[in-house]
C-alpha cells in the first residue's frame, strides 16, 4: 500500500492516530523507529530548525519543497505537511501541489491567511476572503495528479472573526471538494465536538505547544471521534532542551564523561542511520567490481 494510500486509511479510520511532528529527516526517522504510524511536518518546526526564528512565513515553497523531500525520503510512513497560503495564487498553489507531490508528501494543507503566513496561535493573522481561498482549494485539488493525495484547507478565522465564521468557511471548503477542513482554534473538547457535528469530514487536533496548556487528553478526543492527533512541535522543543542540557553539562566539566548519560548509544545511533546497510552496500559494488576485472585480466 503507498503512503498516500495509508494516509487516508488514517483519516478515514475509526482509531484515534498519534502524528509527531519531524523538524528534519533524523528527527522524522526517530518517529518511524519509535513505531508511529504517520509523521507531520509543518511549518512552526520546519522554520526554526533550518532558520532559528519563529514561523512567520519567512520561507518558501522551493525550501520546503526541498526539505519535505529529504523528509519523506527518510520513512515509510506517510508525511502529512504545511503548505502555508499556498506560495501565492492560483497558480503558486497549482505549482506548489505539483512541487510537494514530486517530494513524496502524503497530504498536505493550505491556509487561508494572508501572505505571508505565521503559525496559527501567533498574534496578528489576517485571513483573505472566503471566495479566494476556494479559488486556491480549486487550483489545489485539479493540480494533484495522484488522486490519493490528500488535500486539506484550514482557516484561522476562529482568531478573526469567530467560531461562527470558521464552521462556515469549513462547510464550503467541503463543499469545494476538499478532503478535510480544519478550524484552527477549536482545541477544548466542547470546541471539537461542535466541529464535527457540523463539518462534514474527518477531523485532526492539533496539540502543539505554541497553543499552551489545554485540558484535553487522548482518550477524551478518541472518544469524540477524532481520527488522527499531531504534535507538531513536541520533538522540536524536545530536541532544544536535550541539546541544551548537555552543552550546559559539558561547560561545566572538563571531560566528556558525564554528558555520556544524555547521549544516543553509538550503536543504537549507527542502527538509527543505516550504516550496516550502506557498508553492505558499499562492499557489494566493491566485489562485483573487483569480479569484473578479475574476469577481464584472465581473458
Amino acid at each position: 500500500m503507498s503512503v498516500r494510500k495509508k494516509f487516508r486509511a488514517i483519516m478515514s479510520g475509526k482509531k484515534l492516530v498519534l502524528m509527531p511532528g519531524c523538524y528534519d529527516a533524523l528527527s522524522a526517522r526517530v518517529i518511524e523507529a519509535e513505531g508511529f504510524e504517520g509523521v507531520v511536518a509543518g511549518g512552526y518546526a520546519a522554520v526554526g530548525s533550518l532558520l532559528a526564528q519563529p514561523d512567520m512565513g519567512q520561507s518558501n515553497m522551493r525550501d520546503y519543497a526541498d526539505h519535505y523531500a529529504r523528509v519523506c525520503a527518510a520513512v515509510n510512513v506517510p508525511v502529512y505537511v504545511d503548505a502555508d497560503t499556498g506560495f501565492g495564487g492560483v497558480n503558486n498553489v497549482r505549482q506548489m501541489v505539483r512541487a510537494f507531490e514530486d517530494a513524496g508528501v502524503a497530504g498536505l494543507f493550505i491556509s487561508d491567511q494572508v501572505f505571508p503566513n505565521r503559525c496559527g496561535y501567533l498574534p496578528g493573522k489576517q485571513i483573505v476572503p472566503a471566495e479566494q481561498m476556494l479559488a486556491k482549494v480549486k487550483a489545489a485539488l485539479d493540480a494533484r495528479r495522484d488522486p490519493d493525495l490528500f488535500i486539506a484547507a484550514r482557516t484561522d478565522a476562529h482568531s478573526v472573526e469567530g467560531p461562527e465564521s470558521a464552521i462556515a468557511r469549513c462547510q464550503l471548503f467541503m463543499e469545494a471538494g476538499a478532503d478535510m477542513a480544519k478550524p484552527m482554534g477549536f482545541d477544548t473538547i466542547p470546541e471539537i465536538k461542535r466541529a464535527m457535528r457540523e463539518i462534514p469530514g474527518p477531523h485532526m487536533a492539533t496539540l502543539s505547544q505554541a497553543a499552551g496548556p489545554k485540558a484535553r487528553s487522548l482518550s477524551e478526543l478518541e472518544a469524540a471521534g477524532v481520527c488522527s492527533a499531531t504534535f507538531p512541535s513536541l520533538p522540536l522543543f524536545a530536541a532544544v532542551n536535550a541539546v541544551r542540557d548537555v552543552l550546559r553539562v559539558l561547560k561545566k566539566s572538563d571531560t566528556l564523561a558525564p554528558c555520556q548519560e544524555h547521549l544516543v548509544p553509538l550503536d543504537d545511533y549507527y542502527n538509527l542511520v543505516g550504516l550496516k546497510d550502506l557498508l553492505t552496500r558499499e562492499e557489494s559494488y566493491d566485489k562485483t567490481a573487483a569480479a569484473l576485472v578479475q574476469k577481464r585480466a584472465a581473458e
